[in-house]
Parts: C-alpha cells; structure tokens; sequence
C-alpha cells in the first residue's frame, strides 16, 4: 500500500505518516523508485497511533507501549504502569479543565447583563 492509499484509508496524511515513521510508529519499505510501501497491517497500526495520540499520549510514550499493545501476546506489569500513568496525567488535566470551566462560568454568569439592566 503506498502512502496516498493508507492516507486515504486511515484520514491521516502524508506528512503525518512521514511523521510517524520518522518517530518509529511505522515502518514501510521502498520502491526502486524510492516511493514508501506500507505492510498490509499499517491501516490497524495508523488507526491505533491516532487512537494513542488522541487519548493524550506523546510519540516518545507512544514508541514505548506500541509494541507491548500491537502485540497481544506482550503482557507486562510495566505496561498496565505506564498506561496508568498516563491515566492519571489524562485524568489530572480533565480536572483542571472542570475547574477552569466553572471558574469561566461563573464569570458569565457574574458578567451577564441582564436585558432590563442595559436598558436603563
């Protein structure tokens, strides 16, 4: 599959996928032309990076649990520690953003002219 294909396939673009490759997220060979030929598996692993990526992980952490989830039968204590790490950190940020948001809602609300106030 070139890299147009698994674009197309997986929403990703070239540039992300030369990305992911240059971090060492995916592997492709090449043409003798020099054009990059991804695996038969890389839709799965793109789809699962995005899904890491989206969940907060960086390509460093990605790098290091990739190859531990994309392979089931790697099951390691180290593994569940590092993903719950990065769910602790997932879940102090979402509590951060509760607070930030009742903070710019009470100064909405505190802020908020009334109709029968800016009428006079």
């Amino acid at each position: 599959m070139k890299i147009g294909d698994l674009s197309a396939a997986t929403g990703a673009s070239a540039r992300s996928l030369r990305y992911y490759e240059e971090q060492g997220l995916l592997a492709s060979t090449r043409t003798g032309g020099g054009q990059r030929v991804y695996p038969p598996g890389a839709v799965e692993r793109v789809s699962l990076i995005q899904s890491l990526l989206a969940a907060g992980l960086n390509s460093v952490t990605i790098a290091d649990v990739l190859p531990c989830i994309s392979d089931s039968a790697i099951r390691t204590p180290w593994l569940a520690g590092r993903l719950g790490a990065e769910l602790a950190r997932v879940e102090s940020q979402i509590e951060s953003l509760h607070r930030t948001r009742d903070i710019l809602a009470g100064l909405v609300e505190e802020y908020r002219v009334s109709p029968a106030a800016s009428a006079g």
